[in-house]
């Protein structure tokens, strides 16, 4: 382990080692300084893989609750909570074992501690054992991930809720729940909730679940949440929370009334915000500002980059690995003296996608973005429930929508929230990777009967 290094990066987890995977490529000598009880990073851990699987189980079991619209019979179905830990456990203890195997096998040093920069070219390494070391470098990448935010609402601390690491490990799936949030952990954990028979209210402050996508996306989800059984409760303003007769209560505003809602437990997913705490990044040159990163992944000292959700803007985790291999990728031009200029970051395909259900997903602009930005554009959108292979699989809720160049016809976006949603955006992703037209999408043969066909029905409508 070496005390000098060309590029150090500071967090272990999907950004940070595809960073020093790539340096190492690059022929920088290379460090990764991670902290964590725990190698993997939020996504293996406690984000992507583990939701997922607790999300799968609750999609099997609300298929078995409506056996008989297929004429079939599941009787006595039930559910075994702890197994869907254990099974969610062992899954990601597989994830995590790849991810430990790559970090401490791989071509770089993995340094285990926390660390904090003494100035712009060197860190303090606080290692677990109580000892520290001084690590110089001539770049720095910063991927220390996302930490949940904490709203103050009076009493809430005191009769206690689940955060998100505590839904994934809980054994116990309670009779009434109060998801707090709007965004995609809120609908995901919402989904589960209810797919496990739970009954699920569901209390957002603004008055948009999904701010990233436009109304029509979002209110077709929500309306689709009503229909199940879910109680949504938009534009609120949360007044204080307490433990009655044995329940947890919450007190707020909604259309200018007071009210109250009680449930067994309460969920808190009200976003995430960067893990900056010990850095010190005063001393970095960082100043006491927003951390920010440019369409270079660098942050105002040049030398210093930074990747995925410590810096955003986008909480998603094939984003973070772009963010960090583009990093590591400019940290070498700058450190070898390269004559080509720094590569940008590429947001064109930006994707997004949502397990709830039903499934939300987009690529590209938006309407809102478009709109704003004073680009000229078309859309159409057909809906699932009156598309064949949709029906046949009883899937009904909710559209796909494409959006097109008003002059040019080429799609810049497309969304879907439906059955499978989160896969079927891939085609459309592939088509603008490929700056297709509507026509060119249509022209493409699609299979009958298949959900992925739904798709020309809007670029037929556009191909004009």
């Amino acid at each position: 382990m070496a005390s000098s290094y060309d590029f150090v990066v500071i967090g272990g987890g999907s950004a940070g080692y595809a960073a020093a995977r790539t340096a190492t490529q690059l022929g920088l000598r290379t460090a990764v300084v991670e902290g964590g009880e725990e190698l993997g990073g939020l996504c293996i851990l406690r984000g992507c893989m583990p939701s997922k699987t607790l999300l799968e189980s609750a999609s099997r079991f609300r298929t078995l609750r409506r056996a008989r619209e297929f004429g079939l019979r599941a009787e006595k179905i039930g559910i075994e909570a702890k197994e869907i830990i254990l099974r969610k456990r062992r899954l990601v203890g597989e994830f995590a074992d790849y991810r430990v195997e790559q970090l401490e096998s791989g071509p770089f040093d993995l340094i285990r501690g926390w660390a904090g920069f003494l100035d712009p070219h060197s860190i303090e390494v606080r290692k677990p054992d109580g000892s520290s070391l001084q690590i110089t470098s001539k770049a720095f990448l910063i991927a220390t991930g996302s930490r949940p935010t904490r709203l103050s609402v009076p009493g809430l601390e005191q009769i206690g809720y689940l955060g998100s690491d505590e839904v994934l490990e809980s054994s116990t799936i309670p009779k009434s729940v109060i998801v707090l949030g709007g965004g995609a952990t809120a609908l995901e954990f919402a989904s589960y909730y209810d797919g496990l028979g739970s009954e699920v209210t569901l209390i957002q402050r603004s008055s948009q679940v999904l701010k990233e996508f436009d109304t029509d996306i979002a209110e077709t989800v929500v309306a689709a949440f009503q229909q199940h059984g879910i109680r949504v409760f938009l534009k609120t303003k949360l007044l204080r929370a307490r433990r009655i007769d044995g329940m947890k209560e919450l007190t707020f505003e909604h259309e200018g009334e007071t009210r109250t809602v009680q449930a067994e437990e309460i969920v808190y997913a009200l976003g995430r915000e960067p893990q900056l705490a010990g850095l010190n990044l005063e001393k970095a040159g960082q100043g006491r500002g927003l951390f920010r990163a440019n369409n270079y992944q660098q942050t105002i000292v040049p030398h210093i980059f930074a990747a995925g959700d410590a810096v955003g803007p986008y909480e998603i985790v094939h984003i973070a690995i772009q963010q960090g291999e583009l990093a590591a990728r400019n940290a070498a031009r700058l450190i070898q003296g390269a004559k080509e200029p720094l590569e940008m970051i590429d947001h064109r395909l930006r994707l997004l996608g949502i397990f709830s259900e039903p499934e939300v997903a987009s690529v590209g602009k938006t309407e809102k973005e478009l709109l704003e930005e004073g680009v000229a554009f078309e859309t159409a959108s057909y809906p699932f429930a009156d598309h064949g292979k949709s029906m046949v699989m009883g899937e009904t809720d909710g559209f796909v929508k494409l959006i097109v160049d008003k002059t040019t016809r080429e799609i810049l976006g497309g969304a879907v929230v439906g059955p499978h949603a989160a896969d079927l955006i891939h085609e459309i992703v592939v088509a603008m990777h490929f700056h297709a037209t509507a026509r060119d999408l249509a022209m493409i043969p699609h299979y009958h009967p298949t959900l992925s066909e739904i798709w020309t029905y809007p670029a037929e409508m556009l191909m004009l």
